[in-house]
């Protein structure tokens, strides 16, 4: 039986068997893999430190669009530097024609993938990590960035409930007055998350975060996001115009009062939502999430993460 090989497998086996060091960093596995780009553990051959790297798959080093993406990341990243609850991105450096970001090495685990094992996986330190996911996007618009991409996999999440928000790539420097009122924004994000002005291609300010945040925390108690379509026209429609849904329907262990706070957060129009995230900060820190408080899982779904050294174990373990 013939097997097939997936490129981006490929692409990393050659890595790990070319090139083991990237100027001073020694590869030590792969964390996640994408389209564009690939995340690796590495440490510094002086320093012995540890780090995550973003890297540029071959066939993207030379894209100009996507090397000014990863710079534009850097360069937002690098104004949010004092905030804990945000990852660190140190540098955007380029080693043997390989572009990539260096960056503080945290938590492998998700939002989403936490999620996929279902929504008691992390209830039982749900509110230590809304707080903190709040925190970090608090932080982020009071330094005048709009995020435009927040989704359960933009929160990295660890074993005692830390939390920081990453992925700054489509992020907006807030507009205000005149060219708020006459300009646009390119029309981006994750359909499942993204607010109703965001579809409609107008300037966001901080709100259109907290309408994709309200999504997040519907999936974050029910495991389903609050709107699923069976075309792309079909989900976005619903972001525009569908009731919104309230989580108690999935999870009646929910508490009225959070049911409550992300739906408000869901509204369809800007000024229904809480304005700022230190105004929904204030909220639900007075507040319970659930009527009885959850236990933790028997089998915690950070001792069940899917894990390797390097790519070539993916072959050893078929």
């Amino acid at each position: 039986m013939v097997r097939k090989i997936s490129p981006l497998l490929t692409d990393a086996v050659l890595m790990t068997k070319i090139r083991d060091f990237l100027g001073p960093y020694r590869l030590v596995r792969l964390i996640r893999g994408g389209g564009t780009c690939e995340v690796w553990e590495a440490v510094h051959s002086e320093s012995d430190e540890r780090f995550a790297l973003k890297i540029l798959r071959p066939q993207k080093r030379h894209d100009k669009e996507e090397l000014a993406t990863l710079k534009h990341e850097y360069a937002v990243a690098s104004t949010l530097t004092t905030s804990n609850r945000i990852i660190k991105i140190y540098e955007y450096t380029i080693e043997s024609d390989t572009p990539m970001l260096v960056m503080e090495l945290f938590s492998e685990l998700n939002m989403k993938q936490a999620l996929r094992r279902g929504p008691e996986s992390l209830a039982f330190m749900l509110h230590t990590i809304v707080e903190q996911a709040a925190e970090g996007l608090y932080f982020m618009h009071n330094k005048g960035w709009i995020h435009r991409d927040i989704k359960p996999d933009n929160f990295l999440v660890s074993r005692e409930g830390e939390t920081k928000l990453i992925d700054f790539q489509i992020a907006e420097k807030k507009k205000s007055g005149l060219a708020k009122l006459f300009s646009k924004s390119k029309i981006q994000g994750t359909k499942s998350y993204m607010s109703p002005e965001q579809i409609r291609g107008k300037a966001c300010d901080e709100r259109a975060d907290i309408y994709s945040f309200g999504c997040v925390l519907f999936e974050m108690v029910t495991a389903k996001a609050p709107f699923t379509g069976s075309t792309p026209n079909e989900l976005l429609t619903k972001h525009l115009k569908a009731n919104i849904p309230t989580p108690l329907v999935y999870n009646d262990n929910v508490s009225s009062e959070f049911a409550a706070l992300i739906r408000s957060m869901m509204a369809k129009s800007p000024e229904n939502r809480p304005q700022s995230m230190w105004e929904f900060l204030k909220e639900v820190r007075a507040m319970k999430l659930f009527k009885r408080v959850p236990k933790p899982p028997e089998v915690s779904v950070f001792d069940d993460l899917p894990n390797f050294k390097n790519p070539d174990d993916l072959f050893r373990n078929n």
